[in-house]
């Protein structure tokens, strides 16, 4: 890349599922940020990259902001607090198919904490809305600050507008070189990704409740000798005995099930056949105990 290329951190805020993980990978053309229509899906920063011909997107996927109820979601609220600290630009993020409330101007007024970072704002979901819809919500954001550089409407499904995204994002970047290599789409290691893969198949049709004690493990991903598997050996983690005979199902089927669904994923990842092993594991109350969190990677 030449020296009038750009490069930075940006990153999504808003509301738990207003579409920000879907963004990200849409944006970065790959999955690297699972998602699910449970809230608080996304638990660790996860950075996706992004080039483009005049320089590279480093977009940092965080958990939603919102009133913590256990030390974990404390724990999720200070690494959003650490990210927007850090970034070149903050995407506010409102889907078009709800009216703005108190949490999105909450939200919106909590980015006066952070004026090095340019502020754009994002209406999503728009594949989803009427047009009278879209119209309300960018002037409802539109007036939530006087500072947004952008006000731009678009599906992340559907790609629409994703390019006008990208481009005025990279041109609020400072100049500078790339900050990973070409082809490189995330910084995760591959046992994360393959955790947050189980995680998310685990999510698919549990109940309400549930999606907030659900925490994946890898123990070991090992190639076979003589053979083309790859072994993955995993521990799904709830708080409860009565989550984990919910996870596993009537004679483990539902746990059959997010095997199948994960290791077709995981196959696609690695580029092999895989051989997964799960196990369901309780940790009294994990949400609350700082030890727990601390086994589990928050």
């Amino acid at each position: 890349m030449t020296e009038t290329t750009r490069s930075g951190f940006v990153t999504f805020v808003g509301r738990p599922n207003v579409g920000k993980s879907t963004l990200t990978n849409a944006l970065v053309g790959e999955k690297v940020a699972i998602t699910s229509d449970k809230p608080q899906t996304t638990r660790r920063a996860i950075r996706g990259i992004l080039n483009r011909p005049g320089g590279q997107l480093v977009i940092v996927d965080t958990p939603g902001i919102h009133r913590p109820r256990t030390l974990l979601g404390e724990r999720l609220n200070d690494l959003v607090e650490q990210v927007l600290g850090d970034v070149d630009v903050i995407g506010f993020c409102v889907p078009a198919t709800e009216k703005v409330g108190p949490g999105d101007r909450r939200i919106a007024e909590s980015l006066d904490g952070y004026p090095r970072a340019r502020k754009v704002a994002i209406v999503t979901k728009t594949d989803a809305a009427e047009r009278a819809q879209i119209t309300d919500r960018l002037l409802e954001v539109d007036g939530l600050r006087e500072d947004w550089d952008a006000v731009i409407p678009l599906s992340a499904s559907t790609g629409r507008q994703l390019d006008v995204l990208s481009d005025e994002l990279l041109a609020l970047l400072p100049p500078g070189p790339a900050l990973y290599p070409e082809g490189v789409v995330t910084d995760e290691a591959i046992e994360d990704r393959v955790a947050e893969i189980i995680r998310e198949c685990s999510l698919e049709g549990v109940r309400d409740e549930l999606p907030h004690s659900i925490a994946v493990v890898v123990q070991e991903i090992a190639e076979r000798e003589d053979s083309d598997l790859t072994d993955v050996y995993a521990d799904v983690v709830v708080e409860r005995d009565s989550q984990k005979a919910i996870i596993i199902g009537r004679k483990g089927a539902r746990l059959r099930d997010v095997g199948a669904a994960a290791r077709g994923q995981i196959e696609a990842l690695i580029g092999a056949r895989v051989y997964l092993s799960l196990h369901v594991k309780v940790a009294k109350e994990w949400q609350r105990d700082p030890k727990q969190l601390g086994r589990l990677g928050f």
